[in-house]
């Protein structure tokens, strides 16, 4: 029986690497305090595996009929994708995968009828190469990425998300082997509508009410009221990346979410922040 570690969510906003220092001061000293700390918690948590959850941005995913998840597979990953080093200004790197640990997860995610599909040829983005660059640095800890539609309808629902993140638990839980150190992150949003009207708007009230929202644990409120219909009020195309923060929660032991940081960056295009559930 593996061990959660650690559960967390946080933005992963390609500014945060490609453009920071075009932010008033405060706001990058604050970003970047608030991604250490986040940092800071994964590696004290001392993982063997690392598995995350984010959107596929449209780079991976077919766009007839996509599946909800995609579980990579493979034994090895490289990222960012050539066509975005120049725009997240992110040195190449390389992690491990763990091929065993993700058919585990494949497995059970299908027997519990999730929508899935695998593969060992995902492109990364600023989903992973964001949040990896400040969660582990050294790029040390074997990685399962999941990633999931969140922009292309049909979009899965928040009860779907949650059960599929309840799924995941009970993989790591009784699939991987025993004394196995797992830790788990979900990345995306908060509000923003990447090159659409509001492109250089962040909706700092809706980012506060979900934070506050996560902070009840109240998971029978927080999936009826952070509807699909809510999220692409405050920024459509983006802001329903949040999808991948319920999957975290049904992994999460504790349902409540502890706020790390929140900053409202209008320079990044986005609301910028994390959380994370204290393991039991």
């Amino acid at each position: 029986m593996a061990e959660i570690v650690a559960t967390m969510a946080m933005a992963h906003a390609p500014g945060v690497t490609g453009w920071l220092t075009s932010a008033p001061q405060e706001e990058q000293d604050a970003i970047l305090a608030g991604y250490r700390r986040m940092g800071e918690h994964l590696r004290a948590s001392a993982p063997d595996l690392l598995i995350g959850v984010a959107n596929d941005h449209l780079l991976n995913l077919p766009l007839h009929d996509p599946p909800d998840f995609c579980i990579g597979t493979a034994q090895h990953w490289r990222g960012p994708a050539e066509f975005f080093l120049d725009w997240l200004q992110v040195e190449p790197y390389e992690l491990a995968g763990n091929p065993t640990a993700a058919r585990a997860l494949a497995g059970t995610l299908t027997a519990e009828g999730v929508r899935l599909a695998t593969s060992d040829e995902l492109l990364f983005d600023d989903n992973w190469s964001v949040p990896l660059r400040f969660l582990t640095p050294d790029y040390d800890v074997p990685f399962v990425p999941i990633h999931m539609n969140c922009i292309n309808p049909p979009l899965p629902e928040p009860a779907s998300c949650y059960a599929a993140g309840l799924a995941i638990r009970k993989a790591i839980l009784n699939d991987l082997p025993e004394s196995m150190r797992v830790a788990f992150f979900a990345t995306g949003g908060l509000s923003h509508e990447p090159g659409g009207k509001r492109y250089f708007q962040v909706e700092e009230k809706f980012d506060r009410w979900f934070l506050d929202l996560l902070a009840t644990g109240d998971v029978e409120r927080i999936l009826a009221e952070s509807t699909i219909e809510k999220m692409e009020s405050a920024g459509g195309g983006g802001t329903t990346e949040l999808l991948a923060w319920l999957v975290a929660l049904g992994v999460a032991t504790n349902k409540v979410a502890n706020p790390v940081f929140y900053v409202p960056s209008v320079e990044m295009r986005c609301g910028i922040g994390g959380v994370v559930w204290k393991t039991a």
